[in-house]
């Protein structure tokens, strides 16, 4: 009886022993890994162009400040096509017409209400084209209208890219291929052979302006203020070494 109980004992012994080796090597193996971040960056010319105004008029009825709205919309139309901008690429939003009041006060400083004094309206024009620098030209020629009697107020333009997927793809390629260079070379200097890959995740992809000191967002940057841009993508890839 005391014999089977030694012998019960140490086969428990073993087998304990046999499970730590084991899990020590499986830790070991685990940890045969190297773990590098690629990078991919490109830079590229915006293809669409967005560039939005706003005519304005102030007048004492609705009805005379829609007519100086539409007076403003024939000279900019009649200048777009002097430009040679097609008739399509324009579009106007409706007519915002506001109610403008002044504060009146008595004698005595008190307020007194206030006193309705006309209108106020704004039709905002928004131009989308491919032809950047033809809309990049009007952008900064508008100010000639203003010398026609047009009241206007422009922005800056917007600039786009229609192929970003495109160069996201590329992207990952270029940053999936500069990780396992990294890989190799640590790999090779360590002694050993790289393997098949554990794990890939792939970075935040940003966009910012070219040759700018834009600060990259956590959940991505997407620059459409300038026109020549830049592309940046991160891979994070996991190697099993050999």
């Amino acid at each position: 009886m005391k014999n089977t109980k030694y012998l019960i004992v140490g086969l428990a012994i073993v087998l304990a022993a046999a499970f730590v080796a084991r899990a020590y090597t499986y830790k070991y193996r685990s940890q045969q890994t190297i773990v590098v971040t690629g990078l991919g960056e490109t830079e590229f010319s915006s293809d669409k162009i967005v560039w939005s105004a706003e005519l304005t008029a102030e007048a004492p009825t609705a009805a005379a400040g829609y007519a100086q709205i539409e007076q403003s919309k024939r000279k900019v139309a009649a200048y777009l096509a002097s430009k040679g901008l097609p008739e399509e690429a324009v579009v106007y939003e409706f007519v915002n017409a506001n109610k403008q009041y002044t504060p009146n006060y008595t004698a005595n400083g008190n307020w007194a209400g206030q006193r309705f004094v006309g209108y106020e309206l704004r039709q905002r024009l928004v131009i989308e084209s491919s032809d950047v620098a033809l809309v990049e030209q009007i952008s900064r020629e508008i100010s000639s209208l203003i010398a026609q009697g047009v009241a206007i107020e422009a922005y800056a333009p917007d600039y786009y890219y229609t192929k970003l997927d495109d160069v996201k793809m590329g992207l990952i390629e270029t940053a999936s291929a500069d990780a396992r260079q990294r890989a190799e070379k640590i790999a090779v200097n360590a002694g050993a052979k790289l393997g098949a890959v554990k794990s890939a995740r792939m970075g935040v992809f940003q966009i910012t302006g070219a040759n700018s000191n834009e600060e990259f967002s956590a959940g991505g940057s997407f620059n459409t203020s300038a026109r020549l841009k830049k592309a940046r993508i991160t891979m994070r890839i996991e190697y099993r070494v050999k």
